[in-house]
């Protein structure tokens, strides 16, 4: 059986599955010979113009650079720097629009070029014969040749890989592609570079085979290459039919040697390397000339062009200059210009797009030379895309699936192996750009994998980093161990102490010569006392933090038994003064009895304060005034027994009233209390004093009464009838008589007292004052007399409270009975004669506030003011005058409110 090389010397020739035989339109750019493009004036080279990773940039902007110098560099197969394809200085260095299918941009370099187009240094190997392959590899490397038919994969990482490890060396001469010259053109103008190319690549592979397969279409660069091959050579030339895609890598090996490239694999791994026709002749140039990929062959054609050719463009230059230059004529109907032939190009979005690597042509059709296809329709199952695909594959079921973005599907149905021929869209009768979803799914697939192997490097850079840590820290800990150990061993060899140990040792030896120092002198009684603390604060600690308050509670309990003990002793002295006050008069001496009058005032003021407050919480009470009988008695028995009963029956007659209201009405204003108090005196002097007193407070109760009742328009106020009668009496009848008015006036007092606490809106009425005052002992009757003036001040100073919280009430009059008794003549005239004028303004006042009180029921003011002297017709005159007066100001006062009720 023969072997497959033999097979091929022997001219057979295998076939591939599918292809097309569209029109070629060929002619119309391969009838002229290869030009210069020229010179523009800005180069724009992107990056990035093959496979693989892009390299670092070596130049700023500003700089001024040669033709041919590296403009980028990197150290691995993959990356091949870019060089300046002439001479000029770095404008810019930014994203601009590159030559792909996406029109994105991609980051370029911008050269303003010079006209001078002026060369840097370059290695040449004109004898590469004598050069190690490496050595080769890394000159085309360096020179950034990649594939220039249509791949753009690095031309060094190819032969790197093939090295050992093929037997057949395949130059692809096809150029299947419609429309596209640029290798025809090329094998005709550059045949002998071509195939010195040639040779420097067998240098570097050393191939058993070396074969040139080119279509049957192309008869004047088959000529020109059989004149430049020679018999050593060892290259044969296969002519092989025209067909589409013959010129794709997997489907030309299949032609020229029956073997098929696997799934997702290149031709290297059966023993085949392939080599474009411009690739060799850029490595004749690289090697030999020593010029780096900078230029390149580029078709330039459809009927838009009025120059059709082929020329030498330099890499970066835009196509807008190329249009203009060779006189493009846009279609105003169908403005188109695409990248590439007319099924696998794609359309730029605009002009400004420069030449890469792998630009080989430039096509601007008209209308009517290639129609637009503008909508696509629905697919009808035909199976001609099937039939068609050269890769044997279902283009049908990979449109469904990319369509659909289900890119797990696309890649088992083997989306990788479709080369992007456009055969399945050429003959797809529902015009669907299939290869444009197919472009779409592997860039998208393409993005993920490279996602997923970043994280993988990540997770391996990551668990690298933790185990660097960890190996480091274990040697840390180690050595550390180690020179412990052996510290150790040396203090012991040398008999000394542990270095560390006792550094550890001095530390805590000034702490605690420091806490010595720091702490103060503390008192036998702090220190008992902060250690009780301490004690009760673990104490606490151990039962769960629970706080003992127990000396809190006995200091408290402490201070609330001394403040008892203190309140007991002062109601035990208060006790004590009130009986010594209570004490009848003849058990009382000198210095008891002063100190009964002071118990007396002290009383007086806190009953007249207690019943302020009182008053103050009882705004609607209605209060009526104290009526205050005062009777001062004089030497006639028989008038002091009459006054005695007098105000005996009053006393009895007001506290029924009080009962009876209070029992009967228990929202009805409360009455005040009536208090009968009869005291005995015997000195004249002292007795005359004790009554002018008595008088002056009662008429200043009054007053404040009177004034309060100025400020409540809405009172019904009833004059103050004052009746002073001084009687004479036997002194042990009228001793008598005024313990028993005492008595009953007590008692009145507390049973209005408490109605009065139990109604707060009661209107009190006034209390009557029986004041008896019978001559026996002087010194009964100083005590008699402090009680009176006690007793007064506690009455006037409850009627002020009343009149001055109640702007509401009711204030009916105080009725003061005066009876003081007096023995000196003269003293007695003089009381007498104040008493008449003080009563005179009193009835003035009244009159003045009646007639400023429309609305106020007003009743005269009736004071009856007897003093008795020792003349009696004068005493009657006087009280007779008083009368008149009285009665005058009621008639005045009734005739100015004649409206209103009168008591």
């Amino acid at each position: 059986m023969l072997s497959i090389i033999e097979q091929i010397k022997q001219g057979k020739l295998w076939d591939f599955h599918g292809g097309i035989h569209p029109a070629e339109n060929k002619a119309l750019s391969s009838k002229q010979a290869i030009k210069a493009a020229g010179i523009p004036q800005e180069l724009i080279l992107p990056l990035k113009q093959h496979i693989g990773s892009r390299g670092d940039i070596i130049v700023n902007i500003g700089d001024y650079v040669l033709k041919g110098q590296p403009l980028t560099q990197g150290d691995i197969a993959m990356c091949v720097p870019i060089h300046a394809p002439s001479s000029g200085t770095i404008t810019a260095i930014e994203q601009r629009t590159t030559a792909h299918p996406s029109g994105l941009t991609d980051l370029c370099i911008v050269i303003a070029t010079d006209n001078q187009d002026t060369w840097c240094h370059a290695t040449q190997y004109p004898d590469y014969q004598d050069r190690d392959p490496a050595e080769l590899i890394e000159a085309i490397r360096l020179a950034g040749i990649a594939g220039l038919g249509g791949a753009g994969f690095p031309t060094a990482r190819k032969l790197q890989g093939g090295l050992g490890n093929v037997d057949i060396l395949i130059i692809n001469a096809a150029e299947c592609e419609p429309y596209i010259t640029a290798d025809d053109r090329l094998m005709q103008d550059y045949a002998d570079e071509v195939i010195e190319g040639i040779r420097i690549l067998r240098h570097i592979i050393s191939p058993k085979l070396t074969l040139i397969g080119i279509e049957d279409n192309k008869p004047d660069a088959i000529k020109a290459l059989e004149a430049c091959v020679n018999e050593d050579d060892n290259i044969i030339i296969r002519v092989i039919p025209t067909k589409y895609p013959s010129g794709s890598s997997k489907q030309l090996v299949k032609l020229l040697t029956g073997r098929e490239v696997p799934s997702q694999a290149r031709s290297t791994s059966i023993g085949v390397i392939m080599q474009n026709v411009g690739t060799a002749f850029a490595i004749k140039r690289a090697i030999v000339n020593g010029e780096p990929l900078i230029e390149r062959v580029v078709t330039l054609t459809g009927e838009a062009f009025k120059q059709r050719g082929n020329v030498f463009a330099l890499l970066g230059t835009p196509i807008a200059y190329l249009l203009e230059k060779f006189d493009y004529k846009a279609d105003k109907k169908y403005p188109r210009v695409i990248i590439g032939g007319s099924l696998m190009g794609f359309t730029l979005p605009h002009a400004n797009v420069p030449i890469t690597k792998i630009t080989n042509c430039i096509l601007t059709p008209k209308r009517k030379e290639l129609p637009l296809h503008t909508y696509e329709m629905a697919c009808i199952r035909c199976s001609a895309c099937a039939d068609a695909c050269p890769a044997s594959l279902l283009p049908q079921q990979l449109q469904w699936y990319a369509k659909d973005k289900n890119y797990d599907k696309c890649e088992e149905y083997n989306l990788s192996d479709c080369i992007e021929c456009g055969a399945c869209a050429y003959v797809c009768p529902s015009e669907i750009p299939l290869v444009q979803y197919y472009r779409q799914a592997k860039a998208e697939i393409w993005e993920r994998k490279q996602d997923e192997m970043s994280a993988e490097r990540a997770r391996q850079r990551f668990e690298a980093k933790q185990q660097r840590m960890d190996r480091d820290k274990a040697e840390r800990e180690n050595r550390f161990a180690k020179a412990a150990t052996d510290r150790r061993q040396h203090m012991a060899t040398t008999g000394g102490d542990d270095a560390v140990a006792a550094a550890i040792a001095r530390v805590k030896a000034k702490q605690a010569a420091a806490t010595d120092t720091a702490t103060p002198t503390i008192k036998p009684a702090v220190a008992a006392a902060i250690a009780k603390a301490k004690a009760k604060q673990a104490a606490s600690v151990s039962e769960e933090a629970i706080p003992d308050n127990s000396e809190m509670a006995a200091l408290r309990k402490q201070r609330k038994l001394q403040a008892r003990e203190q309140k007991a002793a002062k109601h035990a002295e208060l006790m004590q003064q009130q009986t010594v006050t209570e004490q009848p008069p003849e058990q009382a001496s000198d210095k008891k009895d002063a100190v009964a009058a002071a118990v007396a005032r002290a009383k007086a003021r806190k009953a007249a304060q207690q019943a302020q407050s009182s008053t103050e919480t009882q705004p609607a009470v209605d209060a009526k005034p104290t009526t205050e009988v005062d009777t001062n008695v004089a030497v006639d028995p028989k008038k002091a027994a009459v006054a005695a009963a007098v105000a005996r029956a009053k006393a009895r007659k007001a506290a029924q009233q009080a009962q009876s209201s209070t029992e009967t009405q228990p929202a009805v204003d409360a009455k005040p209390t009536t208090e009968v108090d009869t005291d005995v005196a015997v000195d004249p002097k002292k007795a005359a004093v004790a009554a002018a007193v008595a008088r002056a407070k009662a008429r200043k109760a009054a007053q404040q009464a009177q004034s309060s009742t100025e400020t409540q328009p809405a009172v019904d106020a009833k004059p103050t009838t004052e009746v002073d009668t001084n009687v004479a009496v036997d002194p042990k009848k009228a001793a008598v008589a005024a313990a028993v008015a005492r008595a009953k006036a007590r008692k009145a007092a507390q049973q209005a007292q408490s109605t009065t606490e139990t109604q707060p809106a009661v209107d009190a009425e006034p209390t009557t004052e029986v004041d008896t005052d019978v001559a026996v002992d002087p010194k009964k009757a100083a005590v008699a007399a402090a009680v009176a003036r006690a007793k007064a001040r506690k009455a006037a100073q409850q009627a002020q409270s009343s009149t001055e919280t109640q702007p509401t009430v009711d204030a009916e009059p105080t009725t003061e009975i005066d009876t003081n008794v007096a023995v000196d003549p003269k003293k007695a005239a003089v009381a007498a004669a104040v008493a008449r004028a003080k009563a005179r303004k009193a009835a003035q006042q009244a009159q003045s506030t009646t007639e400023t009180q429309p609305a106020v029921d007003a009743e005269p003011t009736t004071e009856v003011d007897t003093d008795v002297a020792v003349d009696p017709k004068k005493a009657a005159v006087a009280a007779a005058v008083a009368r008149a007066k009285a009665r005058k100001a009621a008639q005045q006062a009734n005739k100015v409110q004649p409206n209103i009720e009168e008591e």
